[in-house]
């Protein structure tokens, strides 16, 4: 058997893992890499992915978020013609997240066009899509649902188990079981975890009391995230100093999981009267769409939030929720010049209606602007939290005098204890475990943190291109 880090090794983004066991070849996920003209650079590398797609047998999806889905198109585009299993869920995200993330990349790529020929250039250097809508919707029709806790006979010698991960709706852990001569192997797959107890979703899933070989999350492996009650506080402080100098509070939030989880948590603030009425605008086609997917699955919710729905359905007035659809109500929100708390996507500033937010708030010291997510290195989202007082907004310098809030305790992901607390689920230590999708340090801390505190062995930090043969 044969493990190959095609990405998330080393870093946070681009996950995509190639197993390869005797006759069978599969993948699990098939991620785009995050993180501005670097991580452009890895996408348009990985183009060929290094290897030929048509000798993979098929594909396992961890969860629809881009970093782990994003290239899936890519592979059908260059010849892949398995099935892709995934939750529900997933799938019906896909639905939505595949062709928007296909329009994007063809927006930025006419963007940049008009942008070189106004300074008299030509087309050379302007990177070309990785795909387009149509090839995104081709993709589409390879996916295949999955139940979770359901055995799923992937091939003949291969049998795969999804476990619900709590990280966002439809994510899941994996146990792949390879059959064959010998003993058969198990290989856990944690994916994205998500932390117990948080709003909207239900808690992830324990892992099997035993593994062959594992791999483990650590994006947060190396730190503590904040309680939810001081989160609770700081967005409070966030909301009403906004009020009081009379300016608008923005939020970029990745449109699946944290715009959901950021309206459950403003409306029960309000429910709870720790803030008076508010007003809030989603300005995310993708968000609205994933909302209406979410509530469409009521049985992947937890009690809180189904109890919540029924609170804001009965009081309309207290929260009103507008989701802006159209391209020039979205233009209409930058003329509200005070009171306003808009949500919009993409989470990390990178792309989508949250940079034109951006660009009219961020010059406005009456402003601010809410981080409540992870932002991966080289995005614009980083460099607001790392301080930056001028930053590139569409080719333009935009000065930041608006304040920057990073609060961390709305994160999707596991911090260290919550990572900890599931590996302690295995009754033994895994024969073999590789610590993946976290930046290198948190991986470092995080493989530090399972030796002295777990007393597992053989604890790897693969880097991306890596193969091992086990």
């Amino acid at each position: 058997m044969r493990l190959v880090f095609l990405g998330a090794a080393g870093e946070v983004t681009g996950s995509c893992t190639l197993v390869e066991t005797g006759d069978v070849r599969f993948l699990v996920d098939c991620g785009m890499f995050q993180g501005g003209p670097e991580a452009r650079q890895k996408n348009q590398r990985a183009l060929d992915f290094g290897f030929d797609v048509r000798g993979i047998d098929f594909v396992l999806l961890t969860h629809a978020h881009i970093d782990h889905s994003g290239l899936l198109p890519r592979l059908t585009m260059l010849g892949y013609r398995g099935p892709i299993y995934a939750t529900k869920a997933t799938v019906d995200l896909l639905e939505v997240l595949l062709p928007d993330s296909a329009h994007i990349q063809e927006k930025e790529a006419e963007w940049q066009l008009r942008h070189r020929h106004r300074r008299g250039k030509g087309e050379r250097g302007i990177p070309a899509p990785l795909y387009s809508v149509a090839q995104a919707l081709a993709c589409l029709k390879q996916l295949q649902p999955v139940d979770y806790g359901r055995p799923l006979r992937a091939d003949e010698r291969v049998s795969v188990v999804f476990r619900d991960a709590g990280h966002i709706l439809g994510s899941a852990s994996l146990e792949v079981t390879v059959s064959g001569e010998g003993k058969p192997r198990r290989l856990v797959f944690s994916g994205d975890l998500g932390m117990s107890g948080r709003p909207v979703l239900r808690d992830p899933e324990p892992p099997p009391a035993e593994a062959d070989v594992l791999l483990i999350e650590s994006t947060y492996g190396d730190r503590l995230h904040r309680s939810l009650s001081e989160t609770e506080d700081e967005i409070v402080a966030a909301i009403e100093r906004t009020r009081a100098a009379r300016g608008n509070l923005i939020i970029p939030a990745f449109a699946v999981g944290r715009t959901q989880e950021i309206i459950y948590m403003l409306t029960d603030l309000v429910r709870r009267k720790r803030l008076s009425p508010l007003k809030i605008y989603v300005d995310s086609p993708m968000a609205n769409s994933a909302t209406r997917i979410t509530l469409a699955h009521p049985d992947l919710l937890d009690r809180e939030t189904r109890e919540l729905l029924a609170w804001q359905q009965a009081h309309p007035d207290q929260v009103k929720i507008e989701f802006v659809a159209d391209v020039e109500h979205s233009k209409a929100l930058n003329d509200i010049r005070s009171g306003a708390v808009i949500v919009s996507a993409s989470g990390m500033c990178e792309a989508g209606r949250i940079k034109y937010h951006l660009r009219e708030n961020l010059p406005r010291s009456e402003c601010a602007v809410l981080i409540a997510g992870f932002q991966a290195a080289g995005t614009l989202g980083r460099r607001l939290v790392d301080g930056a007082r001028l930053v590139t907004i569409f080719g333009a310098q935009v000065p930041v005098r608006a304040r920057i809030y990073t609060v961390g305790g709305l994160s999707a992901h596991a911090d260290q204890a919550a990572l900890l607390a599931w590996l302690a689920g295995f009754r033994k230590p895994p024969g073999r475990t590789f610590v993946v999708h976290g930046e290198a340090g948190a991986s470092a801390n995080f493989a530090r943190a399972i030796g002295e505190q777990l007393k597992w062995p053989a604890v790897d930090l693969p880097q991306s291109g890596a193969s091992y043969s086990l």
